[in-house]
């Protein structure tokens, strides 16, 4: 096991800390758990070797002393609503694709951020259906294949991570959010250049917390993976 991690540039959130879901995957690839769930305590930095501290089923990743995320195995219990197409997802996505990229508070984000070119950014793009739920379609490109024709876990995890937040999102009216822990399941592998659908649902809102929820269908409507994500809306100044 590694004795240190560091995040490249490539992998931002924010500009200037990683992406939330990227740094939760590789803490659960290190947790090494078909279902696990992370925290993330402050904004993962770039680019900055991060220690790994293992401590039984729990593994934390540390800037010097100060503790940046930490995980362990959990179990994920969610009601996945009826898979849709591809297809479905793409008009949804195409429809809404304004009220995304107009107000993107972190435009260069690695998953979701529309100044991303394909090949560099992930490039997904939820829009609105019925009933609260987004959607957006999503077919991985070789930048991310974990050299087996296969989406490697830490991009999936950033893929599983932004979509949660359409639902609960302040879009123009309201503050920006940032993640503060991410729950998946990795049921099945993604495979690389094949279409997906990513539908993404409401939980919980709470002041300043907010919870939401996807789910990964491939292009025959099976579940390959979901996860449940809690936001913090960023305090005013």
């Amino acid at each position: 096991m590694p004795e240190a991690v560091t995040i490249p540039a490539r992998f931002n959130g924010p500009p200037s800390s990683a992406n939330g879901g990227y740094t939760c995957g590789l803490v659960a690839g290190l947790v090494g758990a078909e279902e696990v769930t992370v925290s993330l305590r402050r904004p993962p930095p770039l680019e900055t070797p991060l220690s790994v501290v293992f401590d039984g089923e729990r593994v934390e990743l540390r800037d010097g002393d100060a503790l940046v995320a930490d995980g362990e195995p959990t179990e994920l219990l969610l009601d996945v609503p009826e898979a849709i197409s591809p297809e479905e997802a793409a008009a949804a996505s195409s429809a809404w694709r304004d009220r995304w990229v107009d107000p993107h508070p972190f435009p260069t984000c690695f998953a979701c951020g529309p100044d991303r070119e394909p090949g560099d950014g992930l490039r997904i793009f939820p829009g609105a259906l019925d009933g609260g739920m987004f959607a957006a379609d999503w077919t991985p490109d070789e930048s991310v294949d974990d050299g087996s024709g296969h989406v490697r876990h830490e991009c999936l995890w950033a893929a599983l991570d932004c979509p949660t937040s359409a639902p609960v999102a302040n879009f123009a009216n309201g503050p920006a959010m940032v993640l503060a822990r991410l729950t998946a399941r990795l049921g099945c592998s993604v495979e690389v250049g094949e279409r997906h659908a990513i539908l993404s649902w409401p939980l919980a809102v709470d002041g300043r917390k907010r919870q939401g929820a996807c789910a990964m269908f491939d292009s025959a409507g099976r579940l390959l993976c979901a996860s449940q994500a809690l936001w913090i809306e960023v305090r005013s100044e």
